[in-house]
């Protein structure tokens, strides 16, 4: 069994408070669960209304398949103009 896991600290570009962040930020999560069969959740950074971050995880047999899903993730969270990702940590278990 191998563990791909990846924490993403991200700029929300378009929230004034903490209400407009939990909406982009569910919006996102939503839709990179359905797309992509992960495991996701705001992990870090709750009361800031500018920054958060997010941790995805999926399991599977395959090294390659687990890089290769995080890879997918990465990029399609980085093609939302609303988020910036600054910084991201994968880790391969």
């Amino acid at each position: 069994m191998i563990v791909g896991t990846c924490s993403i600290k991200i700029m929300i570009y378009e929230s004034n408070s903490l209400k407009d962040k939990r909406h982009i930020i569910k919006s996102i999560m939503g839709r990179v669960q359905s797309r992509f069969n992960v495991s996701i959740a705001e992990i870090g950074l709750n009361d800031s209304w500018r920054t958060s971050i997010i941790g995805f995880a999926c399991v599977t047999n395959d090294t390659s398949h687990a890089n290769q899903s995080i890879s997918k993730v990465l990029k399609f969270i980085d093609g939302d103009n609303r988020v910036e990702i600054i910084d991201y940590n994968i880790e391969i278990l």
